[in-house]
């Protein structure tokens, strides 16, 4: 029986890399689009972690929809900037999701940062919350390093800027499917359909 779940984004991207990912994992799940609700409320994610702010997410919807929900935060992490943006990766220019500006801004901050330590990761924490109120919370990470110009035609966000390590290109120049099997998203969904089954079932 396919279970439907509602993804807290507006973002279809998002939506439909998610969608095939868990349907790549063999997760009998459709996921709605918050769009089928454009009164759901947009919570502020002022949480201190990635889980944090999936689950403030998550929570916000499943009580406005009564529908059990997934929502994910996810982010890039770079050494040489103690870690940040972090879980302000989305509104690292100023205003929540500028990707060019986003990515402009951080190259320009690591512009004199040798090779050596251009270190970064990609993190997601993807949360379930049931209309019965029970939250589960998974995080997937992908290590690579920060390129020093954009690079490639697919993905979003940072892909352009990001080097999967083993890899000669960054994950804006891999094919989706390419992509899913590697990334940080892919890792936390993967690891978070087995929770839906078994919750959800």
């Amino acid at each position: 029986m396919t279970v439907r779940v509602v993804f807290a984004t507006g973002n279809q991207h998002k939506l439909g890399e998610v969608q095939r990912i868990l349907t790549a994992a063999g997760a009998d799940i459709e996921l709605l689009s918050l769009r089928l609700w454009p009164d759901a409320p947009s919570p502020v994610e002022d949480g201190e972690s990635f889980a944090e702010n999936a689950l403030i997410k998550a929570r916000a919807i499943s009580a406005h929809t009564g529908l059990p929900t997934m929502a994910d935060d996810s982010g890039i992490c770079v050494d040489a900037l103690n870690g940040m943006p972090g879980i302000f990766s989305a509104r690292w220019s100023g205003e929540h999701g500028r990707d060019a500006e986003n990515l402009l801004l951080l190259l320009g901050q690591m512009s004199e940062v040798p090779d050596h330590r251009r270190g970064a990761r990609f993190v997601c924490a993807a949360a379930l919350v049931t209309s019965a109120g029970v939250e589960r919370v998974v995080e997937g990470m992908i290590e690579g390093v920060l390129t020093r110009t954009a690079e490639g035609t697919g993905g979003f966000g940072y892909d352009p800027v990001f080097r999967p390590h083993g890899y000669t290109v960054t994950t804006a120049d891999l094919s989706p499917e390419e992509k899913d099997a590697i990334s940080h998203r892919g890792a936390a969904f993967r690891a978070l359909a087995p929770v839906v089954a078994e919750l959800l079932g």
